[in-house]
């Protein structure tokens, strides 16, 4: 297997594991690791992208909207959680 064809494979899996990481991004307390993993794959992804057309460009482009809502939903939710806490107090 040839170079071109190695990075086009490797930016196809990691476009599709962007989309995986992204979707268990979604799960509470735990998604945050899976969050990080997910952005990192997409920036992968994409700088292979600049050279050659990535069919699983959609998978990328859900999996970093996945894990950015999962990120910013449950930082909210672990922000009123903790701002009820000390109003409690």
């Amino acid at each position: 297997m040839n170079n071109d064809a190695q990075i086009k494979v490797r930016m196809l899996k990691q476009s599709l594991l962007c989309f995986t990481f992204g979707l268990l991004a979604l799960i509470p307390v735990l998604g945050f690791p899976f969050a990080l993993a997910s952005l990192w794959l997409s920036g992968q992804a994409r700088r292979a992208e600049r050279q050659f057309w990535n069919a699983a460009r959609a998978y990328r482009l859900w999996g970093v909207v996945c894990s950015a809502a999962g990120t910013v939903f449950w930082m909210l939710i672990g922000t009123l959680i903790a701002f009820q806490a000390v109003s409690n107090h």
